[in-house]
């Protein structure tokens, strides 16, 4: 889950003493938080309701937690739903990060994600070896495909689809989507962490400026451990910090990040993984991605990655250290 990216966005718009009106709209949305902060070049204008529908649009397109949307009807083997534009892009995401990280992103993980817990079903049984080999038969993006008249064709009725490893990311993307269409030239969008940055923070008359959390801090406490610029990109953020289940019997600690490959969670030396990507949705699905992967695995495929900008912090023996693109160094805050 990555609710691990915080703006400061809004505490340096307030300390300006002139600046441009702004709108600001917050609220709930796909299970978490939202926040957008607008320059319109007409009077402020209310874009909640609008901003809302976007967000019920992509929900009932790809939310496994939505019973009726469209991919939970295809996952429960309904195999006349007519998918929208918003289900083909998440599943042409997540064949083309996919195929550029050798497999390390698959959203056919689904019934493994919810073996563990982490997904929208319930656990319902003990996890063992024998128990996930079994569920391995039905991982595999290239699985899926999209038939004539915009269908939904799985090799096996039991694949279980979720893009919720990008969903977030996608949702931003729309939402920005929504505000260019306005004619909106300067804007931040952040949903559960997740960002889009458009044109300048004219309250400062500067690029916006997000942080980055300290993989290191305390639950109940937000620590940034670095601030970076960003203009007309998109920023997303992995970690395996926060979000994990213990078995109540045997006490054993699974983290929520899994490696496809294998279908067993995936504990590596990388704390969190920082993209910046030209769309969200891109950024959401290889920080997933670098998260399930080795340190040294992450550091070549990134290599042959182009249009991203990555940060992994890891741990080295008990110590903090960072890896990052040339790309990515350019935009630290001294």
């Amino acid at each position: 889950m990555r609710y691990l990216l915080y703006t400061i966005v809004f505490f340096l718009l307030i300390s300006c003493d002139k600046e441009p009106e702004a709108s600001y709209i917050e609220g709930n949305a796909l299970g978490t938080t939202y926040h957008i902060i607008a320059y319109d070049n007409q009077s402020i204008r209310e874009f909640t309701r609008r901003v809302d529908s976007v967000f019920n649009a992509v929900n009932q397109s790809i939310s496994t937690y939505v019973e009726d949307s469209d991919i939970s009807k295809i996952n429960r083997g309904d195999s006349s739903v007519v998918v929208d534009k918003m289900f083909k892009d998440n599943l042409n995401f997540s064949k083309k990060i996919n195929r550029n990280t050798q497999g390390y992103f698959d959203p056919t993980v689904g019934n493994i994600v919810n073996l563990y817990g982490f997904g929208a079903e319930k656990l319902t049984q003990e996890i063992d070896s024998s128990v996930v080999d079994s569920m391995m038969q039905y991982v595999g993006i290239e699985k899926v495909t999209l038939k004539d008249g915009n269908r939904i064709k799985k090799e096996n009725p039991n694949i279980y689809l979720e893009f919720n490893a990008i969903g977030k990311g996608y949702a931003v993307d729309k939402v920005a989507d929504f505000l260019k269409a306005q004619n909106i030239e300067n804007f931040l969008v952040e949903v559960g962490g997740e960002i889009y940055a458009q044109g300048k923070n004219l309250g400062s008359n500067k690029k916006w400026r997000v942080g980055i959390d300290n993989p290191l801090q305390k639950s109940d406490k937000r620590e940034i451990s670095s601030v970076i610029t960003l203009q007309n990109k998109a920023m997303a953020t992995s970690g395996n910090y926060r979000k994990f289940r213990i078995d109540s019997v045997t006490g054993q600690k699974y983290v929520h990040t899994i490696n496809p490959k294998t279908g067993f969670p995936n504990k590596t030396k990388i704390l969190s993984a920082t993209v910046i990507a030209q769309n969200c949705a891109l950024a959401d699905g290889y920080a997933t991605a670098f998260m399930a992967m080795g340190l040294a695995e992450a550091k070549q495929i990134i290599k042959d990655i182009n249009a991203i900008e990555v940060l992994l912090i890891y741990d080295d023996n008990g110590e903090l250290k960072n890896f990052s693109t040339k790309g990515f160094e350019t935009l630290s805050v001294d």
